[in-house]
């Protein structure tokens, strides 16, 4: 004896309506996630070359003698870096700048301290040296940012800080110029 399906049900698995609502929920969230991620690693890298660019334009004022000239003192080096920089958000809670002078590159190569960024203890973060520097002397400008990702499930793996953001640290070495 053969079993037959009523005309509805027989119906129902032959309609083909609705099957590409279905198909795209399937597809839905790997696309999602997939597209978030990309825009992620966009922002990740936009971050990135923000703060590289900070560096580079810090490294260019105080290798020049700009800053020197200009008696540019911590709080105003601070505030020509944070100009650069505040897209990433509110400089007081997520900026450092380090400068720092060296005898010789020896001593450079053998420093091998962290940079500290604002995720520190306030003593460290005070501590932090401005050094421009004078005629050819070695100078290193380290800048560091906590960013914030804008998914942190799917975003980038990058160093994170015990606050929950991730540290953007960038550093140039030079020596000064005669100025």
């Amino acid at each position: 004896m053969r079993l037959r399906f009523p005309t509805r049900r027989r119906g129902f698995f032959r309609c083909r309506r609705g099957s590409t609502a279905v198909e795209f929920a399937i597809v839905a969230v790997p696309f999602l996630m997939t597209m978030f991620s990309t825009f992620e690693v966009g922002w990740f890298y936009f971050a990135n070359s923000l703060v590289d660019a900070a560096a580079v334009n810090a490294a260019r004022i105080i290798r020049t003698g700009e800053a020197q000239e200009s008696a540019l003192d911590k709080d105003g080096f601070f505030d020509e870096v944070c100009a650069k920089v505040r897209t990433l958000g509110d400089c007081a809670t997520r900026l450092t700048v380090e400068v720092r002078t060296f005898p010789t590159f020896a001593a450079l190569a053998a420093d091998n301290t962290p940079a500290v960024c604002r995720d520190a203890l306030p003593a460290a973060i005070a501590a932090i040296p401005y050094q421009p520097g004078l005629v050819s002397e070695i100078v290193r400008v380290r800048i560091c940012v906590l960013y914030d990702t804008i998914n942190p499930a799917l975003g980038v793996n990058v160093s994170e800080s015990s606050s929950g953001t991730r540290r953007l640290v960038a550093t140039h070495l030079f020596r000064n110029e005669p100025f």
